[in-house]
């Protein structure tokens, strides 16, 4: 199957399809029942939100989207932990690697967004944030934080040579959007305490206009984590340990031992953490 991660060719935001046939005959999302479509070696290149899973959230340009698996399917009930494979992969395959998904609304997804009948083709959204958590039902999921992209272009040209489906854009309203606002003068103070090394191997990058590290907030800010921007939920990192620490790769126990990597956590006096963020981040991400 050709994949195309981006716009499909003469698609439009907003274009509404009668059923998943049409949404597969377009190439907006080939699958006509999983709710991904997916490679878990390339990435996802498409989700429809179509009511399937009682964790999903939707706010319009963020969506906090809940991972394949463990629903009878009779009652569409959780009632199995979900795994990291399949969609559930491919979803944190285009994390990584930076890649669009197409989000389309169905109209069994009750929310203000969705169309009243049918498919509404929802344009391109990036996979921001991913963690695991215990759901509604009493059983661990994986969850995707997805954000509105405006401007993305195509990153594959698909071979496909299937038409879209007949019927112009729905009709737009105009729709508020909160957005968060960082505090740079945290991230500052905190970067200064350590003099622009990294909190795990130490390191201060010298660039051209002076030294470089980044401030990576340990629960992160925004829906649904909700973290605080303040200093003791702000870690001093290079960008190396950034990434690393942000997918999971590493985590802090409440000690400041290192788990996933060796060593301890650097620190300074000036500097307090607070475990509760430590112990936030272990709990949604990293090993399961």
């Amino acid at each position: 199957m050709d994949r195309v991660f981006g716009e499909i060719s003469g698609i439009v935001e907003g274009q509404d399809f009668v059923d998943r046939v049409g949404l597969a005959a377009a190439g907006v999302h080939k699958p006509t029942q999983a709710g991904i479509s997916y490679s878990e070696k390339d990435g996802a290149d498409s989700i429809v939100l179509s009511g399937g899973y009682a964790d999903d959230e939707d706010f319009g340009d963020l969506i906090v989207y809940t991972g394949m698996g463990g629903r009878d399917p009779n009652t569409g009930n959780q009632i199995a932990d979900q795994k990291l494979d399949r969609g559930n992969q491919g979803l944190a395959v285009s994390m990584r690697e930076g890649l669009p998904v197409r989000v389309t609304r169905g109209s069994t997804h009750v929310n203000p967004f969705s169309p009243p009948t049918g498919y509404r083709y929802a344009g391109l959204y990036q996979v921001e944030d991913s963690w695991h958590e215990t759901g509604m039902h009493g059983y661990m999921v994986w969850r995707y934080r997805l954000v509105k992209r405006n401007q993305m272009p195509r990153v594959q040209v698909s071979l496909s040579s299937a038409e879209a489906e007949p019927g112009g854009p729905a009709d737009r309203k105009a729709v508020s959007v909160q957005r968060i606002v960082r505090d740079t003068q945290i991230a500052k103070a905190v970067k200064t305490k350590h003099a622009c090394k990294c909190q795990v191997c130490g390191t201060a990058i010298v660039t051209p206009s002076g030294l470089y590290a980044e401030a990576a907030h340990i629960q992160p800010l925004g829906r649904p984590h909700n973290g605080p921007d303040i200093e003791a939920n702000v870690l001093c990192l290079c960008p190396n340990h950034h990434v690393m620490f942000d997918s999971g790769a590493f985590r802090i126990a409440d000690d400041f031992s290192l788990l996933g990597l060796e060593g301890v956590l650097r620190r300074v006096a000036q500097h307090t953490i607070d475990p509760v963020f430590l112990t936030y981040h272990r709990e949604h991400y990293g090993r399961v």
